[in-house]
């Protein structure tokens, strides 16, 4: 039996930044941005006018509850969350249930079955959508919850939801350069690694490992590395995520690859004073939300 989210608990608040210019009083001049991950919840608002991040709020997951039931628990307890009349609503979801094909060969309807060659799909759990990259010619298959899509469509029709590689390709191919050489780049989450490697502003690898260890961490990196031909002595890896400079996550990228650095927020987007106090290469993946369509 669901428990219903009024009695749910708030989710527990680990940063709730705001910028004092937020007129709620008028959000048909704000995009908001949600992030749904194992990790917990991440809130964003967006001045459209102004293309300028105005909230950031992250929240942590609560016990046993669906993605669903965390969004609905939230919205219970927000003031923003939940409520109408936003110029635009995009939900990215993260999971391992992705693939991507190029968008000329998406067939509508046969999403189900581009998703089986990767993930047993779950009818009576899971609904199965795509998301098109209309600059990149790239479409993504992904699978979320049922609980969730039902929340998300019921409280925002027109909004749009997305797996959450989709808002990174956006992000990175949005600040990489036009170059023949491969950029390869790690996003860090809760006990999950998405690597990206673009090369002239295209895709060329794309895929979320589930690690439990620095070992881990270091396996799957090394391991996609050498499979393009880079070479860890070589070529700069660039990471975002959740670690902090002095991690053993981050301490074990230093000894094995030569040039790793952290990244930066999107560029070409203006940023609250308010999220100063936050590291510049957290929260990547909310941000480029506002890059997507």
């Amino acid at each position: 039996m669901s428990v219903p989210s009024s009695h749910l608990p708030a989710p527990t608040a680990l940063h709730r930044l705001r910028d004092e210019t937020l007129d709620a009083d008028n959000l048909a001049a704000y995009n908001l941005y949600l992030t749904a991950s194992p990790a917990g919840l991440r809130v964003g608002v967006a001045d459209v006018r102004r293309n300028k991040f105005v909230v950031l709020e992250d929240y942590a997951a609560l016990p046993a509850t669906s993605y669903g039931g965390q969004l609905q628990a939230l919205a219970a307890h927000h003031d923003l969350v939940g409520q109408p009349g936003w110029n635009h609503v995009r939900l990215a979801v993260q999971n391992r249930h992705f693939t991507l094909l190029p968008s000329p060969l998406l067939r509508p309807g046969d999403e189900d079955r581009y998703l089986r060659l990767h993930h047993a799909v779950d009818s009576e759990r899971e609904t199965v959508l795509a998301y098109t990259h209309t600059s990149q010619e790239v479409a993504s298959v992904f699978a979320v919850e049922n609980a969730l899509v039902a929340w998300f469509r019921g409280t925002y029709p027109t909004g749009t939801l997305l797996h959450q590689t989709s808002a990174m390709l956006e992000g990175l191919v949005h600040q990489s350069e036009s170059t023949t050489s491969r950029r390869f780049y790690l996003s860090i989450g809760h006990h999950e690694l998405t690597i990206i490697v673009i090369r002239d502003k295209k895709p060329e690898f794309c895929n979320v490992f589930a690690f439990s260890s620095p070992e881990d961490l270091i396996y799957y990196t090394i391991l996609v590395m050498q499979e393009l031909q880079l070479n860890p002595d070589q070529d700069p890896v660039v990471v975002w995520g959740d670690l902090m400079h002095d991690s053993e996550l981050f301490t074990v990228l230093r000894k094995y690859i030569r040039h790793v650095k952290f990244g930066n927020r999107p560029f070409d987007l203006h940023y609250s004073y308010r999220l100063n106090e936050l590291f510049e290469y957290r929260f990547f993946e909310l941000y480029s939300l506002h890059l997507c369509e």
